[in-house]
């Protein structure tokens, strides 16, 4: 691990301890109406970092140093985050800070932060899950009441593009299983829109929910009858994907596999970020990895020699 030898003097304010400063800064985040997955993502990443800080006799936000944040950023990536997961931390230390200067107005204290570059982010495409293999998760869900809600679980992230966090969050009063309109209340930005089960999603979700006889608001619930997580999502999926004997595929390939099967559908492109939840159609362009296949399919289509001549 890195050794830190660059720190700064501390003071005795209490103000300046990282983790009064963090509760603090969640406090004002739930105030300020920040969505549920927001202050969950900053509460992990920042329970991560205080950690580590502490591991390195690091207690107080005035002994932090541009090497220092840079070499929790190293720790990160020796431990096997991935760029994303990486990016992830940045930001949530970087808000903390921001709103620590705002807040306090420190005297004499510099934001370390403003001269460590952000991670840069992977600019491969990145594969959406094939539908040969949501098909074999699917196949081997059983009738019963964690197979029936798996079942519906999977063809509501296929048939939706909404952020897993997004779909979990998601009450039974938020959906119409007549109409298949499902309203996200906090999506990114804790922006409200609405996102659409087609028939066969519909029918599985109706399946899923005859079976359910607790009170619990959730739409997805663990055997428990607690709201189901992340985490227990992402045990959902590698267990089923073991089961069919399938490469576990990350949970946000099945967003990456709606907007690729609704674009080959003809869906255009104002439309399908409307129904992601991106502000801009940049961000849309990381999804639309188009195969070989779609160019070539494309190219036959469109072959002016083939057209003209």
């Amino acid at each position: 691990m890195t050794n830190i030898t660059d720190r700064t003097i501390s003071t005795n304010s209490q103000d300046t301890y990282l983790t009064v400063l963090v509760d603090g800064f969640l406090l004002d985040r739930k105030i300020s109406g920040r969505a549920p997955t927001t202050l969950r993502y900053y509460r992990q990443a920042l329970k991560t970092f205080i950690a580590w800080a502490d591991a390195q006799a690091v207690k107080e936000v005035t002994q932090l140093t541009p090497n220092i944040i840079r070499a929790f950023l190293l720790y990160l990536e020796e431990t096997n985050h991935n760029a994303g997961g990486v990016a992830v931390f940045y930001r949530s230390v970087r808000a903390l800070l921001r709103w620590y200067e705002f807040e306090f107005e420190p005297v004499g204290w510099s934001n370390p932060l403003r001269k460590v570059k952000a991670p840069k982010m992977p600019k491969q495409l990145l594969p959406p899950v094939s539908l040969e293999d949501v098909h074999a998760l699917i196949d081997i869900c059983d009738n019963d009441t964690l197979g029936l809600r798996d079942k519906a679980i999977f063809l509501m992230l296929l048939d939706t593009g909404a952020r897993a966090t997004e779909l979990l969050s998601v009450n039974r009063d938020d959906v119409n299983t007549v109409t298949g309109e499902i309203i996200i209340k906090h999506g990114k930005g804790d922006k409200q829109r609405s996102v659409f089960l087609g028939r066969k999603a519909r029918r599985a979700l109706r399946a899923s929910l005859k079976t359910r006889v607790d009170n619990t608001p959730a739409l997805f619930v663990t055997k428990d009858i607690e709201r189901l997580s992340y985490e227990g999502l992402n045990t959902v999926v590698r267990r089923r994907a073991e089961k069919a004997g399938i490469t576990k595929p990350e949970i946000h390939a099945f967003r990456r596999a709606f907007a690729i099967n609704m674009l080959r559908a003809g869906t255009d492109l104002i439309t399908l970020q409307r129904l992601m939840g991106h502000a801009d159609l940049q961000v849309l362009w990381r999804y639309l990895a188009q195969t070989n296949d779609d160019l070539m399919a494309a190219h036959a289509k469109g072959s002016p020699v083939d057209l003209h001549f």
